[in-house]
């Protein structure tokens, strides 16, 4: 045997490996009514106007405009489930304390962005949802995985919202595929190695980029931030398995035609698109 034969064999082996690592789960039946819509991230907000971020007012904005949302859900220290991207509340409310920390109560005196608007609970944020567009629900890890999707997911049980669930924490989304893989679940990524460290090493920055917890979690769908969206691992997904893609977060409709020209679902913000997508796309 060549010292070349040998190369290729291990070249072969190595590439297996790799496309075995980025396993995902294809034609969950909850796209058929997700590809539909375009997602407001964190609701249809305007800040300049007064609508904050993750606020009732911008998802009711949402609503009422034909599109689906973005949202962001923390537990609180009494197992509520507060609907903010941070868990410090320094950027959002001006205090420098954790969502995480408090109990509802707590958090409930706080006001959003200098407004009358407070930090929603998710069920003040579904039935603005009911029989209406989908949400796209992004767990938010304090160390809590486990505790969170399940949370969460109770929570979704009781209401006639169409949804599905994404986080950056494989905990999370392997959380999904143990005790509801009913759920449609997906991995939240972009390249860690140039655009905000995890903070838990090399290793996990390399692995989280490159989607090498796919095999561990099976996700329905990558939603990967659209500046980065030529990652290798990521076109590989999608060639061999499948996987659905969701772009984030996209704020001018040309980087939203460019994505939506290569079938990804839209997260956007800072924009209103001119017309709600219709119709069911293929791959």
């Amino acid at each position: 045997m060549t010292a070349l034969y040998m190369i290729i064999v291990i070249l072969l082996i190595l590439l297996a490996l790799w496309v075995l690592a980025l396993r995902c789960r294809r034609n969950h039946p909850a796209w058929a009514v997700l590809e539909k819509y375009r997602y407001a991230h964190r609701g249809l907000h305007d800040k300049e106007h007064g609508v904050p971020e993750n606020s009732l007012a911008a998802f009711r904005r949402a609503a009422e405009h034909g599109f689906g949302a973005e949202l962001d859900v923390h537990l609180t220290k009494d197992g509520r489930l507060a609907v903010i991207h941070d868990d410090s509340l320094k950027r959002t409310c001006g205090v420098d304390v954790k969502s995480s920390q408090l109990t509802s109560g707590q958090l409930g005196q706080y006001r959003l962005d200098g407004t009358d608007e407070k930090i929603p609970f998710l069920e003040e944020v579904l039935p603005i949802f009911e029989g209406r567009s989908p949400l796209i629900v992004e767990l938010k890890v304090e160390g809590n995985a486990g505790a969170l999707a399940k949370a969460t997911c109770d929570l979704l049980d009781q209401y006639k919202v169409d949804y599905c669930i994404e986080s950056f924490h494989p905990l999370a989304v392997r959380w999904l595929k143990k005790n509801r893989p009913d759920v449609c679940r997906g991995q939240l990524s972009q390249n860690f190695m140039k655009h905000e460290r995890t903070g838990m090493g090399w290793l996990a920055d390399f692995a989280m980029t490159h989607l090498l917890t796919n095999f561990l979690t099976v996700p329905d769908f990558i939603a990967y931030n659209h500046h980065h969206r030529r990652e290798p691992s990521l076109r590989l997904a999608r060639k061999v398995w499948g996987v659905r893609e969701v772009s984030w977060t996209l704020r001018s409709r040309a980087e939203m035609e460019a994505t939506e020209a290569d079938s990804c679902l839209s997260i956007f913000e800072k924009f209103v698109p001119t017309a709600q997508r219709e119709g069911e796309r293929t791959q």
